[in-house]
């Protein structure tokens, strides 16, 4: 009797062993294999590559490195005096455009009124030269806005709420139109992307709730899916001389999920919590139980 009871506690125990190893192997696989969820994730902004529409030399630079600005705030400015030189030029331009068309004007009239005593020719020479300075006058009106407009280039603001960094921008360095000068990162853009395998993407739609954890920070962050990737570079097949598909002759017999960003919009977060671009972050997402089971 005794003997019969210990067979069955030895079975007892290996049947609960067995099936604790099937629930936690259960569990594994759907952890691993089939819930949507990444520590593959990345806090991101859109960063404005700062760079002047007017070349020229830097006087003066009002912010420093990881310096928050706001909307308006000036950043640096260019050279002044010389495109209010060049503004003053363009107004002289146009006074005396509007001079030589005065007097054009005043000789046509005198010209139409004289009738018979001035030939026809004569009349229709005086009607072109005004429609000449009339046209000169307006090509001097559009280089004086140019002026102006380049005047008001000189002065560089933030277009977006952020941080500057990579400040490097000195006071008598030569700045280029369209080189970069600083970056803006744009606080008002931050978001989370999720590299999600594509096998789980089937139970992942837009409007998804989904939890975040920065690494680092204990907290978590909720949020939304804004929206998934369109697609993703194929790295077997380049862009050959004649515009051909170069697609690579051999094949990896371990074919591995292809990684597809989700991009998720997070909720108010304090201001106590650093959002920098680029941190890590472990993006869950959080799946209704019935799409789970059609996932599945």
């Amino acid at each position: 009797m005794r003997t019969e009871m210990m067979w069955l506690g030895r079975f007892a125990v290996t049947g609960v062993v067995v099936a604790l190893a099937l629930v936690g192997g259960r569990w594994l696989w759907l952890r691993y294999n089939v819930e949507p969820w990444t520590r593959d994730g990345r806090i991101r902004a859109d960063v404005v590559q700062v760079s002047p529409d007017v070349s020229g030399l830097v006087t003066e630079v009002n912010v420093r490195n990881d310096q928050i600005v706001r909307i308006g705030d000036v950043l640096f400015v260019i050279d002044r005096p010389r495109y209010e030189l060049a503004e003053k030029q363009a107004d002289a331009a146009v006074a005396a455009a509007r001079a030589s068309l005065a007097q054009a004007k005043r000789e046509d009239r005198r010209n139409v009124a004289l009738n018979t005593l001035v030939t026809t020719e004569h009349v229709e020479e005086g009607g072109v030269r005004v429609e000449e300075l009339a046209a000169q006058l307006r090509n001097a009106l559009a280089q004086r806005d140019v002026a102006r407009l380049n005047l008001q280039r000189t002065t560089v603001r933030a277009r977006v709420n952020g941080i500057v960094s990579n400040v490097e921008l000195q006071p008598g360095d030569y700045a280029t139109v369209g080189h970069q000068v600083l970056a803006l990162v744009d606080t008002d853009s931050i978001y989370v992307d999720g590299y999600l395998e594509e096998t789980k993407l089937p139970q992942i739609q837009v409007g998804d709730r989904a939890i975040v954890h920065i690494m680092g920070l204990r907290r978590e962050l909720r949020g939304t899916v804004e929206s998934i990737a369109a697609g993703i570079e194929d790295r077997e097949r380049s862009v050959s001389s004649n515009d051909l598909a170069n697609v690579n002759p051999t094949f990896s017999w371990v074919r591995l999920a292809q990684r597809i960003p989700v991009r998720v919009k997070l909720d108010p977060v304090p201001p106590t919590i650093r959002l920098i671009s680029g941190r890590t972050a472990t993006v869950s997402i959080v799946v209704p139980p019935g799409r789970r089971q059609e996932g599945e």
